[in-house]
């Protein structure tokens, strides 16, 4: 409107006083003059932990008449590279001496990882104006751990530096930022080589489609969400989906597949996906520039064929997803797609790598692992177990080492301790749940995961509340006859019967009630307030962190493949506790404390690698051994280990 209207180039507005002036016609999406002249304006709040939508702000609130984004950063005549960096420069901005001299101070001590963990801080809380100003000015002493451990013959600047990043990058991401939010990736941060070619394939390509495999810490997400946020700061769309909601929770605006392009959850029957190409998101399909697919390994073949037809469709294309670029992820040394007695030949048959397509694709691996750096002798301990090259006997079974096992007494004495090392201080947890949150105990089978949330719950201070369900069958005729064997039902993925809960206990959701807002099938969330009709929760994960929601009973209705043969709907919180969780289900997460409860052996490939790649080191890591799942009660550092080595060979 400025660049183009001669009213608002002569009134020369703010941001704050255009309003008064003008009004914006949505059906049109232009503005146009106002005629009555007595409103008042509403502008909307934004924090500094927001970044560039603050400092944006900023320059609205002080640039008259600006014509463009490009005016805005333009100051004195030179074009800043943020709007961070304009502010600064318009003076808008206080100094960041006092940063500089906290930082100047504590390097004195000459403790790498605690700088770079100070240098995390203070980006959270303090918004500096300039971070890469800090950042270069003491990269070096950030830097001195990485360069001891790697000589300058082996290690190039450029690839310490990355190790570096990666680091701070998780203390941020623990708080639900990324560091790509401080504009300290797009000069000083170089990707490795496998990382710059597949961003330059993917800004280049016409419509091509990839698969990038890599073992646990080798970066994949941190992959994902530099391309992600890279291609939407040039103005692209880029879609972001995952196989399962824990997944999704993780990548910034991610969303199940299944919910973001309405395919059916069970493609067997039907491939048709609920989404037509004059709707919203079918518009929105057909500009995107990106669908980055997460932990695609976990997926089913058909739904990866059900996806294909629907780009197809909306795209009006025979080129394989409609001539549009896609992006899958996983590592296929993880659980494959989960499918009710299937057999060994059905599984590897269900996976993407038996899609017709796959061939097609071109495959990427990233290689280097953060882990190795911490704990080089357990990253190579995971691989092996994830490639089936650890010794086994004739039962399938490895020696796990000893120092992440819990030595077994009695099931009594010796799960009380695996306990312990997992939640050492509940009284602690309770009045700090986000303690809890990066903690969780994994175990092969729901029955497992109950009764672990049973021990804890009843363990974990405060007031315990109990809600009840109402079961009723889908054929009211049988109603009568079939409550009592209802209430004892606790079909998977649904909440049980008697559903126990106490304030501060963490949960997660069992069905997508806003995805937008963050709410998925497999979000966690911290209980804060337990009403008679309503839950009151806190999101604990992702770009929603600390976002307080009220949860109310639903009603739920069991799958069509439950075994005891009588569909019926439960109305309950679709909530369970999750102080455990199934190995399954924790996929695609990272923890800073795991405990394996296996009372039965892993049944499913890749399981054991899941469960012990959660943590970042062995000394995170504890596994309780129950006797049963070994012939010698004394090896109780012994258990089973499924892989299939096909599905290793066919995916590369």
């Amino acid at each position: 409107m400025n660049k183009t209207n001669k009213k608002a180039q002569d009134l020369k507005c703010l941001y704050r006083d255009f309003p008064q002036y003008f009004v914006w016609a949505p059906a049109k999406r232009a503005w146009s003059e106002r005629s009555r002249r007595k409103v008042i304006g509403r502008l909307v709040t934004v924090s500094p932990s927001e970044g560039d939508r603050y400092y944006l702000g900023l320059l609205l609130s002080h640039v008259c008449c600006p014509t463009s984004f490009d005016d805005l950063l333009a100051v004195d005549g030179q074009k800043m590279s943020s709007f961070r960096e304009a502010a600064l420069k318009f003076g808008l901005l206080n100094s960041d001496s006092y940063i500089e001299d906290t930082l100047e101070e504590a390097a004195g001590f000459q403790m790498p990882s605690s700088l770079r963990f100070l240098f995390a801080t203070l980006l959270l809380c303090c918004s500096p104006a300039n971070p890469r100003f800090h950042w270069e000015k003491f990269e070096a002493e950030m830097s001195r751990d990485f360069q001891r451990s790697h000589p300058s013959h082996e290690y190039c600047s450029d690839e310490i530096r990355r190790k570096v990043l990666l680091d701070i990058n998780k203390t941020l991401e623990q708080m639900g930022r990324h560091i790509t939010d401080y504009h300290l990736h797009s000069n000083c941060f170089s990707l490795n080589c496998q990382d710059r070619l597949t961003k330059k394939s993917v800004f280049s390509s016409e419509g091509r489609a990839y698969f990038v495999d890599g073992p646990g810490e080798t970066g994949k997400t941190f992959l994902y969400r530099s391309l992600l946020a890279t291609l939407r700061s040039q103005g692209y769309i880029a879609i972001a989906v995952a196989t399962s909601g824990v997944a999704a929770s993780i990548l910034p605006s991610g969303r199940t597949a299944h919910s973001r392009f309405k395919i059916p959850l069970d493609c067997s029957r039907n491939r048709i996906c609920q989404l037509s190409k004059q709707s919203s998101t079918g518009k929105l399909i057909a500009e995107y520039k990106l669908v980055l697919w997460d932990e695609a390994s976990m997926a089913r073949k058909e739904t990866i064929e059900a996806f294909d037809e629907l780009l197809r469709d909306i795209m009006e294309s025979d080129e394989p997803f409609g001539g549009k670029v896609v992006v899958f992820g996983g590592d296929y040394r993880q659980t494959l797609p989960v499918i009710q007695g299937a057999t060994r030949d059905q599984l590897v048959g269900s996976s993407l790598v038996s899609l017709a397509l796959w061939s097609k694709m071109l495959w990427l691996r990233l290689t280097e692992n953060m882990r190795a750096f911490s704990d080089p002798s357990f990253s190579q301990f995971l691989l092996r177990v994830g490639e089936g090259l650890d010794p086994m006997d004739k039962d399938n079974q490895i020696c796990l080492p000893s120092n992440i096992v819990v030595p077994f007494v009695n099931v009594e004495t010796s799960l009380n301790r695996l306990l312990l090392c997992v939640f050492p201080d509940l009284n602690a947890c309770w009045n700090d749940p986000y303690k809890l949150i990066n903690r969780c105990i994994l175990t092969p089978k729901n029955a497992s995961v109950d009764d672990l949330n049973g021990v804890l719950i009843n363990r974990f201070p405060g007031q315990l509340h109990i809600y009840t369900s109402s079961d009723r069958t889908l054929d009211q005729r049988h109603q009568s006859d079939y409550k009592d064997f209802l209430n004892s039902q606790n079909p998977k993925g649904l909440p049980p019967h008697k559903l126990l809960l106490k304030e501060n206990c963490p949960l997660i959701l069992l069905r997508n009630l806003n995805p937008l807002e963050g709410l998925c099938n497999g979000t966690r969330l911290i209980c804060r307030q337990l009403l008679q009709h309503t839950i009151c929760a806190e999101i604990a994960f992702g770009q929603h962190r600390g976002k307080t929601i009220f949860i109310p009973k639903i009603p739920l209705q069991t799958s069509d493949t439950e075994k005891n043969g009588i569909p019926f709907i439960r109305t309950q919180f679709p909530v369970r506790l999750c102080f455990a969780m199934t190995i399954n289900k924790a996929q695609g997460q990272t923890l800073d404390y795991v405990g394996i409860y296996l009372r039965e052996p892993v049944f499913l490939h890749g399981q054991l690698y899941v469960a012990l790649s959660r943590a970042k080191s062995a000394a995170a890591v504890k596994v309780l051994i129950l006797p049963g799942t070994f012939d010698d009660v004394k090896l109780d550092c012994k258990t089973r280990n499924v892989v299939f080595t096909e599905i290793l060979e066919l995916s590369g």
